[in-house]
């Protein structure tokens, strides 16, 4: 969609017609539902997450100054909706054992030949707070220091749960690799 066209849709969303936010719901949120499935445990949780983020993105437009990519913008909102419903939904029962656990990197091969969906479904399969993490530092870049400041806790607990997540989805790649060979 051109920018002048998608400009034209957001002004007519502030203006309050419902066919541009519509429109505005229609463009995005297939990409959206990508992100929403990555923070949630399964896809009904996903679509909650979604319609709550887009009533956000309705309701807080007038704050977006049409600087920077307006995907970044709602894919934000769709990141602190899903860190707010974290921390309501208390899923944080993931405790470190070791906070001096080392990185562990996975390799690109043990990817091969798995679909977007089998990966989506590995991601969404982890623990709350693994899941959270991992989404955090892998997909979306953000430091440690970063994460721990979201979420309320420790640097070392976010390193540590990123190194538990990492293990937990390389024995599922592993067993997944089996199942397929």
């Amino acid at each position: 969609m051109p920018f002048r066209e998608f400009e034209d849709i957001i002004n007519g969303c502030l203006a309050g017609d419902s066919a541009s936010q519509k429109a505005l719901f229609i463009h995005l949120s297939g990409k959206m539902m990508a992100v929403c499935l990555r923070y949630s445990r399964d896809k009904m949780e996903a679509e909650d997450l979604l319609q709550e983020s887009f009533i956000k993105v309705f309701t807080n437009l007038g704050s977006y100054k049409f600087e920077g990519p307006f995907e970044l913008w709602v894919r934000r909102i769709i990141i602190n909706t899903s860190i707010k419903r974290y921390h309501k939904m208390s899923y944080q029962n993931e405790r470190p054992s070791s906070d001096m656990m080392p990185d562990i990197e996975l390799s690109v091969s043990a990817f091969e030949g798995l679909a977007y969906q089998e990966l989506i479904s590995l991601v969404e399969g982890l623990p709350d707070g693994y899941r959270m993490v991992f989404n955090l530092y892998a997909i979306e870049g953000y430091s440690h220091k970063e994460i721990s400041d979201m979420l309320n806790i420790k640097e070392a607990t976010s390193r540590s749960q990123l190194v538990k997540a990492r293990l937990v989805l390389q024995e599922r790649l592993t067993k997944y690799q089996k199942v397929v060979i």
